[in-house]
């Protein structure tokens, strides 16, 4: 449930020393699931992403470093909303993001889908994380139409979000969905 694209558009620029893309923030966000009670999935959307694309001095490979703003977050109960950003959850007074950076990744690899690995920081609390890249289709002259999106999981106990286990599930399903603009 989470997403990310983009790299033909990449291959075709200029050659540099690096290239950098910047997340569109007012078109960019993230989701999150978790089932209550095993029966309904409790849906969140993350709607303030700030982040980087960039790529090697090579141009071969990339990395992602993607920040949400926990605070952004929009749901369709306000009740909902406020357990999640009580201390018990994202407790969002005291980690006001949460951050995932990529290994570097081919670039051909994200031209076609495949696995992106890296760490996730959540609650202060940095851990390894695997997420499915979904194929780009992006033009090559206009890299700012291109999206990325990735999808995963994780386990919320390992980022010391435990409460509420009898009525919550441990698994949350994680998206990410970036819209690119060049950096200027």
């Amino acid at each position: 449930m989470a997403w990310l694209c983009l790299w033909p558009a990449l291959l075709s620029l200029p050659s540099q020393a690096h290239t950098d893309y910047r997340s569109a923030t007012g078109r960019s966000h993230a989701e999150f699931g978790v089932k209550l009670l095993w029966l309904r999935k409790i849906m969140g959307r993350f709607e303030q992403i700030d982040g980087e694309i960039t790529l090697s001095p090579q141009r071969d490979m990339a990395t992602v470093d993607a920040r949400i703003q926990v605070d952004s977050i929009r749901m369709d109960s306000e009740r909902f909303r406020r357990w999640v950003l009580a201390p018990e959850f994202f407790d969002a007074e005291r980690y006001t993001s949460i951050r995932f950076v990529s290994s570097p990744v081919p670039i051909a690899a994200l031209e076609q889908g495949g696995q992106l690995n890296g760490w996730i920081t959540l609650r202060g609390v940095t851990r390894a994380a695997r997420f499915e890249l979904l194929p780009a289709n992006c033009p090559s002259n206009a890299p700012q139409q291109c999206l990325i999106e990735l999808h995963g999981y994780i386990q919320r106990g390992d980022f010391g979000m435990t409460g509420y286990r009898t009525a919550l599930s441990d698994r949350v399903e994680l998206g990410l969905v970036i819209a690119l603009d060049e950096a200027r």
